[in-house]
This record gives structure tokens, sequence and C-alpha cells, in this order.
């Protein structure tokens, strides 16, 4: 049996790089009429994605260099604080959207970003999705 090998051209494949972060906060949402009225906390999880060419060394973006980024733009911002103290109004969907302003402001490319409020709620963003 003869098995062929095809060459991966790299320059016809989308290459992203994902790094997943977490955080403890709280926050309370004055408008809303069931229990998240309250203060009350949420284990966030944060998926932050870029994509891009391959570099001379093969990588779009040294993962730790990402980590770097998102830890001094966001995680160190808002882990173990009233996030009511940062966004008037901190839903996760306006939650994700300061993270991507934050990231994008810090330099970083994203393709996506997806902010898990619970185990089984989240926001994700992409980019270039237009209306």
């Amino acid at each position: 049996m003869r098995l062929w090998v095809s060459v991966l051209n790299v320059a016809d494949v989308r290459t992203s790089v994902t790094c997943t972060f977490t955080f403890e906060a709280a926050h309370r949402l004055e408008w809303h009429p069931g229990k998240c009225r309250n203060l009350h906390g949420h284990s966030y999880r944060l998926d932050v994605t870029v994509s891009g060419p391959l570099d001379p060394n093969g990588v779009v973006i040294d993962f730790d260099q990402l980590t770097e980024i998102v830890e001094h733009e966001v995680i160190d911002r808002w882990d173990h604080r009233d996030l009511n103290e940062v966004l008037d109004n901190p839903t996760a969907e306006l939650l994700a959207h300061r993270a991507w302003e934050l990231l994008t402001g810090a330099g970083l490319t994203l393709s996506a970003l997806r902010l898990w409020e619970t185990d089984r709620s989240s926001v994700e963003l992409t980019a270039g999705g237009g209306s």
C-alpha cells in the first residue's frame, strides 16, 4: 500500500492561536428583574484568539506574549473586583466588548473573543462581524 503525503501550503491555511484565562468577579445588574439585580459573583473564563500568518519561527504569536498582554490588560484589572466599578452596566456582552477594546488597544489583532459567565453561558465576539 502506498501512502500519499501532501505538503501543506501554510499560505492557504488560516492559523489561529487561543489562550484561556480565568478570573473571579462580582457584579449586579440594577435593571434586571430577577436575581441578577443583587450583587453576585461568577467564575469567568476568557478565551482570546489571535489569527494571522506564521512568522519565520512558525508562530502567529508566542503564547507567553499573548498571556502577558491579556493578563495585564484584562485579568489584572478585573480579577476579584466589583465589575460595577469597571463598567456602569457590566453585562457579559459589554464586558466582552470592553475586553476586546483593551486588547486591540494593546496591539493584539483579535479574530475572536469568548467570555464565559457560567459554564453554560457565554458571549462570543468575532472580527469583521459587520451588522
